[in-house]
């Protein structure tokens, strides 16, 4: 499964990221998505969701709201990520995941599919 994010860097204090995720039409067509973000010494914490596959509704954490905009280009089967108003806290290796659910002998199966990462550097 292929998850490919591109866009990180250095930010500038009170700057934006603008993060993609590109993908496969088969992620892209079934599976829900997320951005997730790592800062050194934490654990991965989520950024937020977009049900791709159902009504393209975002869910996004409270350490985020009002900063964040998670959008799709579904021609293309990519994943976007906009962080507004950055401070330090940002700093962090940012990924993209999706969540897909397939049916196997009766049973739904869940896997989830992790990005390589980018890190954003904000100063």
């Amino acid at each position: 499964v292929q998850l490919v994010e591109s866009g990180g860097g250095t930010v500038k204090t009170g700057g934006s990221l603008n993060l993609s995720c590109e993908t496969t039409r088969d992620i892209f067509s079934r599976c829900g998505m997320a951005w997730y973000r790592q800062k050194e010494g934490e654990n991965r914490e989520l950024i937020g969701t977009m049900a791709i596959t159902i009504d393209g509704a975002t869910f996004y954490a409270d350490s985020v709201k009002g900063r964040a905009t998670i959008s799709q280009d579904k021609t293309n089967n990519i994943l976007y990520l906009r962080l507004s108003n950055l401070t330090a806290e940002d700093t962090a290796v940012y990924y993209c995941q999706a969540t897909c659910h397939t049916v196997q002998g009766g049973n739904r199966i869940e896997n989830n599919y992790w990005g390589q990462g980018t890190q954003v550097t904000v100063s």
